[in-house]
């Protein structure tokens, strides 16, 4: 209803009186202006005092507590006068209107340029990917902990006043009670820091870094003393609200609403489909390695091992057949018809070795040393390695003593398996 100047991209206006703009916003969807913003700039050599304006002006058309809370706040939460002051607006928000006051006859200029890309929106977009995505990992971090402690303090001093003071309240209704309250009046209190930053940086830069360092010290000593989060429980709802914070990032980091709803449904979506689709690729593996062809590895025994495999596998054997030698399913009486010893058979049953004791001597004499298998098969090697080199066949005699020195232990084992 007022009398007001639009605006328009590449205005440059230049007034010495006072006077109200406006920037009506175009409904047409642009993806090209995701993270594009309008800024405003002001400037005078001399002070003026800047008054955004707004529909609901008058508090008493509010209709709820907490638009009348917000409207008074509004009133009383009005920036000095300055002579230069900064405006940023989103593609896609509201319409947006302000008042330049001037308090002398000196001129000021309004100008009006695009951002295509706007740093705050990006950095918002993607620390809110980036938080969604990692927030299991990020709740189990100690570091992080007492960083989203100073965060929390130094932004929503009262919520992090009512966490602390949690104990000395009797009730969980009047604690969430408190605790809404808190929250929604740090919000708003975190709208109006945010509109009014630039000011305060360049009025009351002094007192605004006194507040960060004292109440981050004192937000991170709190923390510190009360130790990291111990409970599945606790760390459940410290992840969920590092998940919520990203949803408001990814909302604010966009200037089309349309696709800030949309990431954060894929977002979910990717976040619930994570265990199917790992369950997935565990069963495709699973599969591939059964019906993948496996290659038959060979892997050769040393003289040694072979000797101690016959030797076990040899005692193994005969103990399986003197169990089921013992056994009721053994035909006894038709094995002892067909045996030329049955005795001895029954020996072999009952414990008692199944090599006698001159069938072993006469092992011995035959295999062991001294014996005449073992000298015809020095003769044969000696006689075999002078035909092939007479001329080293003084040195091949003393190897093949010393092969034969190293081979006597046990030559008959093989002879026995």
């Amino acid at each position: 209803g007022r009398n007001c100047s639009l605006l328009q991209e590449m205005d440059v206006i230049e007034m010495g009186d006072e006077n109200c703009y406006c920037y009506v916003q175009n409904r047409t969807i642009r993806l090209q202006y995701l993270w594009s913003t309008l800024q405003v700039k002001v400037n005078s050599r001399e002070k003026f005092m800047f008054e955004p304006l707004s529909e609901k002006s008058n508090c008493q058309n509010s209709e709820t507590v907490f638009e009348f809370a917000v409207c008074a706040v509004q009133i009383l939460w009005k920036p000095e006068t300055c002579t230069e002051t900064y405006l940023s607006i989103k593609q896609y928000g509201e319409d947006v209107c302000f008042k330049i006051q001037p308090f002398k006859t000196e001129p000021y200029t309004v100008r009006v340029k695009r951002e295509m890309l706007d740093g705050k929106l990006l950095f918002l977009f993607v620390a809110g990917i980036f938080l969604f995505h990692f927030a299991n990992s990020l709740s189990r971090s100690t570091k992080f902990f007492y960083l989203s402690g100073i965060i929390l303090g130094v932004l929503a001093l009262l919520v992090f006043v009512l966490l602390t003071l949690k104990r000395f309240i009797p009730r969980h209704s009047t604690f969430w009670i408190l605790m809404s309250g808190c929250w929604m009046i740090s919000l708003y209190l975190i709208y109006c820091f945010k509109e009014n930053m630039q000011w305060l940086w360049s009025e009351h830069r002094t007192y605004l870094l006194g507040y960060f360092l004292a109440v981050g010290i004192t937000s991170f000593a709190i923390c510190y003393q009360h130790g990291p989060l111990t409970t599945e429980l606790s760390i459940t709802l410290f992840m969920w609200t590092l998940q919520l914070t990203a949803f408001v990032l990814i909302y604010c980091g966009v200037t089309i609403p349309q696709v800030a709803y949309a990431v954060i449904v894929v977002s979910l979506c990717s976040k619930g489909l994570g265990y199917p689709l790992g369950a997935a690729c565990h069963i495709a593996r699973k599969m591939k390695n059964h019906f993948k062809s496996k290659k038959l590895v060979f892997k050769y025994l040393t003289e040694e091992e072979y000797r101690e495999q016959g030797e076990s596998e040899t005692i193994r054997a005969l103990e399986e057949l003197r169990s089921f030698c013992g056994s009721p399913e053994f035909p006894s009486w038709i094995a002892v018809s067909k045996l030329r010893s049955p005795h001895r058979f029954a020996d072999f049953v009952l414990g008692l070795p199944h090599v006698s004791p001159a069938e072993t001597k006469a092992h011995d004499e035959e295999y062991g040393i001294g014996s005449s298998f073992l000298e015809e098969q020095l003769f044969e090697t000696r006689a075999q390695s002078e035909q092939d080199d007479p001329t080293n066949s003084i040195h091949e005699d003393e190897e093949d003593e010393d092969e034969m020195h190293r081979q006597i232990p046990f030559p008959y084992a093989t002879e026995l398996l």
